[in-house]
């Protein structure tokens, strides 16, 4: 897991190395930070009003290793926006999708993923076992982008989409036994985000 996470944030940095400076931002989520998980987005202007972004982040922490509580995954999401006015300001909508491996356990999870094909809250046993295995999704984003200081802009957004998720579920204790496999289709968030922007002249 954190040989692909180190592989995608080498070819990002590759990426800026040919990109115009100055239609490139780098950004940060502190809603994930609130998570315990560093994360890091670049955006790219590729017309007046277009950007692409690509953000991700990689949480390795065990929270509780008594209770075997932990939220260890890493998260890579490409996005493509349309700004009402120009690149990096003002309201935006877009495209996005996810791409997500997890090994979660003892986590509380609220509501906002529901079931399209079985029955409870989508990844409800999050809380009482441990559950590792991948998601991916899909959706669409709404934005606002407004400057705070000179280079500095600051970013609300949020997604609703579909996900799809396999992974295998145990007992949450350490080496719980195996449980089963689960694949289900949802509706729910794919994206929510209040984060802090540096544009690079």
């Amino acid at each position: 897991m954190l040989r692909r996470f180190l592989a995608i944030a080498v070819l990002l940095f590759l990426a800026i190395g040919t990109a115009d400076a100055q239609k490139v931002a780098v950004k940060t989520n502190s809603l994930y930070w609130l998570t315990a998980t560093p994360n890091v987005g670049f955006e790219f202007a590729m017309a007046p009003r277009w950007t692409f972004e690509i953000a991700g982040g990689y949480n390795p922490w065990t929270l509780d290793k008594e209770e075997n509580i932990k939220a260890k995954h890493f998260l890579v999401t490409p996005e493509i926006r349309y700004w009402f006015c120009e690149s990096f300001q003002g309201h935006f909508i877009g495209i996005n999708g996810n791409y997500t491996q997890f090994n979660v356990s003892g986590i509380d999870i609220p509501e906002v993923f529901f079931p399209v094909e079985s029955e409870g809250a989508f990844l409800d046993q999050l809380q009482y076992s441990r559950c590792q295995g991948w998601a991916a999704g899909a959706g669409l984003v709404y934005g606002y982008a407004f400057p705070i200081a000179r280079r500095w802009n600051m970013e609300f957004k949020a997604g609703l989409g579909w996900w799809y998720t396999v992974y295998d579920q145990f007992e949450s204790r350490t080496c719980g036994l195996f449980q089963e496999r689960v694949s289900r289709h949802a509706f729910g968030l794919t994206d929510l985000g209040i984060s802090f922007i540096y544009m690079i002249k």
